[in-house]
């Protein structure tokens, strides 16, 4: 069962401009799934912010548990932003069911924003499992300074040949090379041409992760078998 246990700040890293990854560390850690989440309280001044937020590290990855949130005005992003090395807060994990440990040959991400971070635990973790899975990533940000943990997929890319990826750009430079746009039914067939064989695992801003249903259930004629999907406020 999930449990609150104290944990102090381990490293601080910046992802992008405004994605930090918290890095935590406590005598006991216990096991999880690749793709769950925790719950984060903060408690500066005495007074208390909690977030649902996905761990971010894989199980792989051993000595610490990370999780990954897009700085805003909230009070908890605030009080995130000021956590420096040694600082303690409150976690309790691990909750959810959004996972994945090699039950499919080949399976197909469709994320956007910080819903990445769930996807680069999973991701790291079938790599470092060495499931031999076919997998295809659909990254949809806004403009490339937005794209969060780059430099850590394309390190896994370069490893494992069975990983591809397409980053979705809405708000393009001129010197982009890569898609532009939205993640839409026709982009989908352009990227996955082997859609049919695949099971789709989707995370990211609430209305993306409806409309995406929505187009593989009524566009790509898929049933609701072939989707994996997380609900919790982590945004």
């Amino acid at each position: 069962m999930p449990e609150e246990v104290a944990v102090k700040v381990k490293e601080v890293i910046k992802r992008t401009h405004n994605v930090k990854s918290i890095r935590v560390f406590h005598d006991n850690i216990k096991f999880f799934k690749a793709g769950q989440f925790m719950r984060v309280i903060l408690k500066p001044n005495n007074k208390n912010y909690t977030r649902w937020l996905s761990i971010s590290n894989s199980p792989t990855e051993e000595g610490y548990l990370e999780f990954t949130k897009k700085l805003t005005e909230s009070d908890f992003s605030k009080a995130l932003d000021e956590l420096r090395e040694d600082n303690e807060l409150i976690i309790k994990y691990p909750f959810g069911k959004f996972i994945f440990g090699g039950e499919f040959e080949k399976i197909a991400y469709l994320s956007g924003g910080i819903g990445i971070t769930p996807i680069r635990s999973m991701v790291k973790y079938i790599i470092n499992k060495k499931f031999g899975t076919d997998v295809h990533l659909i990254y949809a940000n806004m403009t490339r300074a937005d794209i969060a943990f780059k430099e850590d997929f394309d390190k896994m890319r370069e490893e494992y040949d069975k990983l591809k990826i397409e980053h979705i750009l809405s708000k393009a430079d001129s010197e982009w090379k890569g898609r532009c746009g939205i993640i839409d039914s026709e982009m989908i067939k352009e990227c996955l041409p082997d859609y049919k064989e695949r099971k789709f695992y989707i995370c990211g801003p609430p209305g993306m992760v409806t409309s995406m249903k929505k187009i593989i259930t009524d566009d790509l004629n898929l049933k609701k078998e072939a989707i994996f999907t997380e609900n919790f406020a982590g945004y």
